[in-house]
């Protein structure tokens, strides 16, 4: 079996498990970064691991006349052209679930640090401002997440990890995703315009779709309550950046948490990086990095390799993204 492989090299040695890769599999690593199409045309692969950022074009699929598995490093898909694999039979496979603890824990960090203004208070202590900041919190307190209205769009592996952990904080639960959960004992279902009206924190948690891209646009903010909070583990793409500037802006949108920006890697011109001091004191912005953790990476090597496996013996792969069959 042909592999190649447009992610880490380092990460995946560090975290595969020897064992679960067959000695008779070929790896060819081009590694992540600006790697042009003819080298991996040249490669042959009948297995190509990427990145989920690694665009990977109808152009380039079909010049892979061996290709059988195109397999996503981490939960997003939405690079990679799955209308052209399923054409031509190639399976497409993420690792949905993998990061989902990961991402979860991450999210409740930036909601923390958002509502308790983590990084401004950071910054007071290292100016040598710290008192003038505590006294300020007198007459201007730091909100608690106990009690707080917390709405969940897209109840998926991650939404539902999310729910576990904010229920310990006493917060008032909702989500809104397009199949209803069977069970929702400790949260409940809004329509998505109530949820965005009602709630005093939202985070998202829904793929990048044609009816989901931008989601975040000036009429959806406006929905939201003065002051809210909004939080984005999920991508850059959901959200409208001129329009979430222009909320900050104003002091509409209380506070924007976020580990991811849209494109990828940001871009010097990004109008969430040229904010006012006022605007950029309530924005926290991590590098994509919610589930870069040991578990996720672990658990995510697994899954690919009994992929890649199950692809050899002539099964069917498991997170088959595209609907071949």
């Amino acid at each position: 079996m042909n592999i190649v492989l447009r992610i880490n090299k380092a990460n995946m040695n560090a975290y595969s498990d020897p064992a679960a890769i067959r000695a008779g599999w070929a790896l060819t690593h081009l590694g992540n970064g600006d790697v042009p199409n003819e080298a991996v045309i040249a490669a042959r692969p009948e297995v190509l691991i990427v990145d989920a950022v690694t665009p990977v074009t109808a152009e380039l699929i079909g010049k892979l006349p061996e290709l059988k598995l195109i397999h996503s490093q981490g939960v997003a898909f939405d690079k990679i052209d799955c209308a052209a694999a399923r054409e031509r039979g190639v399976y497409v496979c993420n690792n949905a679930g993998v990061n989902a603890a990961a991402v979860a824990e991450h999210a409740v960090m930036l909601i923390l640090a958002a509502l308790r203004r983590l990084l401004p208070s950071q910054e007071a202590v290292f100016a040598g401002e710290q008192m003038a900041f505590k006294s300020s919190c007198f007459s201007d307190a730091l909100p608690e997440l106990l009690g707080k209205r917390v709405g969940i769009l897209g109840y998926g592996a991650i939404g539902r990890e999310l729910k576990k952990r904010l229920a310990a904080f006493g917060c008032a639960l909702f989500y809104n995703d397009v199949v209803r959960a069977k069970d929702e004992t400790g949260i409940v279902y809004l329509e998505r315009e109530e949820l965005l009206r009602t709630c005093d924190i939202v985070s998202l948690h829904v793929p990048v779709l044609p009816s989901t891209r931008g989601m975040m646009n000036e009429e959806a903010l406006a929905l939201l309550k003065p002051g809210a909070i909004l939080v984005n583990t999920a991508r850059g793409a959901l959200v409208e950046d001129l329009a979430v500037r222009a909320a900050l802006e104003s002091g509409a949108l209380g506070a924007y948490a976020a580990d991811t920006l849209d494109p990828e890697p940001v871009t010097a011109d990004n109008p969430l990086l040229s904010l006012s001091p006022a605007a950029c004191a309530r924005v926290v912005f991590t590098p994509h990095v919610a589930g870069l953790t040991v578990g996720s990476f672990r658990r995510t090597y697994q899954n690919i390799w009994r992929n890649v496996a199950a692809v050899e013996d002539g099964e069917r792969p498991g997170f088959v993204v595209n609907g071949v069959s």
